[in-house]
């Protein structure tokens, strides 16, 4: 199981700072989506140039121009892009032909989609590599939240599958049994005073 690092700060400097630390213990670097819109493209060419080994994963969230937005993405050196899931599935195939057009690839975040398995079949179907069973930072505020629920719809869908919501060092092992091809881990790093500690040990905790 890979491990990423979504970098949810608001300057291309902070995340540069960020990666610098975690990227000896992860996989992929995600430039979170409050960072593309504070810095734009600009923030992608910086982190994988610094990177060029790791997976540089822009968090787009497309929900139109699917095709248009990740051919910039691509072009500014992102290997993986987010469309939504809610979006259409002209969308996400637009996306998909500008993965391949680039040798690149497409996720599809399942944020706010009710049935999250039903729907990861037919978007990998479509083309995206894998799917992301994401909680956001505001569902995870809501009383009674649980990473299980996005475990469980990763399971049912039977599909490459990210987890999104939450993950630390005490709750990555519980993804790996679960089956996620990628654990995503945010705050528990960069709001950690140690952010190479962190990273380190949630990398520790992967068997």
């Amino acid at each position: 199981m890979r491990l990423q690092f979504a970098m949810d700060t608001l300057t291309t400097e902070s995340a540069l700072d960020l990666a610098a630390k975690a990227a000896p213990y992860v996989d992929i670097l995600e430039l979170g989506t409050p960072l593309i819109k504070s810095e734009g493209l600009a923030a992608i060419t910086a982190v994988k140039a610094a990177h060029p080994d790791k997976t540089v994963f822009a968090d787009l969230k497309t929900m139109d121009a699917g095709e248009l937005e990740a051919d910039i993405a691509f072009s500014a050196g992102a290997d993986l892009v987010t469309v939504l899931g809610v979006a259409g599935d002209s969308t996400i195939a637009g996306a998909v032909a500008a993965a391949t057009k680039h040798g690149k690839g497409v996720v599809v975040d399942l944020i706010g989609v009710a049935d999250k398995a039903a729907r990861a079949r037919e978007v990998v179907a479509l083309g995206a590599v894998f799917v992301e069973m994401h909680a956001g930072l505001d569902e995870q505020a809501e009383d009674g939240y649980s990473l299980d629920a996005l475990l469980a719809a990763g399971e049912a869908a039977e599909v490459p599958f990210s987890v999104a919501g939450g993950v630390s060092a005490d709750s990555v092992e519980a993804a790996q049994r679960a089956g996620a091809d990628v654990a995503v881990a945010g705050s528990a790093i960069y709001s950690a005073s140690d952010v190479a500690g962190a990273a380190a040990a949630i990398r520790s905790a992967i068997r």
